[in-house]
């Protein structure tokens, strides 16, 4: 079946299949948060994006392979809500951007810089640390040696534009700085896993940047 993106609460994961790479997507709780979980085809090590909400949901979609980390991407507590039970059921390792850890109510046992990288079995995920949204957020590329790059991009890019910055203009100016040089660089056909929502290329969102910077929040 092919992979769409569109998921929402209640309803079943959307699988995207990869040479190297499994990304299963669901969304749980009653900000329609999207949580992803990553799994190496050569080694079944698994990794979750974000413990958003309904750890039971989450659980079961880990399975009982279990998942070797937790990366949270931001502080905000939609996010996060259910990252202690999960942590507590699988025993796996917190990530969390080094300015948004103190702001996560379960320790966190890595602390992610800009260009840090992440493994899952033999995959690996690179950082980018994006200050607008929340000092701290972090954005995860995962570089297909097969394909085109994936992105999960939190709550800094959305499909039609950037996270909020809550009408603070330097913020605003501060995200989308970031979110040019360091996702845009990519090629057009990367493809962007945001926080809520359906997904988006970075291509289709090339064309509003200009719109953007003019724009402000």
């Amino acid at each position: 079946m092919t992979y769409s993106g569109a998921v929402k609460v209640g309803g079943p994961a959307d699988v995207h299949e990869l040479a190297d790479l499994m990304i299963s997507k669901v969304a749980v709780g009653p900000m329609d948060n999207n949580a992803y979980l990553l799994r190496c085809r050569a080694t079944g090590e698994q990794l979750l994006v974000d413990a958003a909400a309904e750890a039971a949901t989450l659980l079961a979609l880990i399975g009982d392979d279990g998942i070797a980390a937790v990366v949270t991407t931001h502080r905000h507590g939609d996010h996060w809500s259910a990252l202690r039970e999960v942590v507590d059921a699988t025993g796996a390792r917190t990530y969390a951007g080094r300015e948004d850890a103190p702001g996560i109510p379960v320790p966190t046992d890595v602390l992610v810089d800009d260009g840090d990288t992440i493994t899952v079995g033999r995959v690996t995920l690179t950082a980018r640390h994006l200050v607008g949204h929340t000092p701290g957020s972090i954005a995860l590329v995962y570089d297909d040696p097969h394909g085109h790059p994936h992105v999960f991009t939190g709550d800094c890019l959305f499909p039609g534009g950037v996270g909020n910055t809550h009408d603070d203009p330097a913020a605003f100016t501060s995200l989308l700085d970031g979110v040019e040089q360091k996702l845009f660089a990519l090629p057009d056909e990367s493809w962007v896993y945001p926080g809520h929502g359906k997904d988006t290329t970075l291509g289709a969102e090339r064309p509003h940047l200009a719109e953007w910077r003019a724009r402000g929040w």
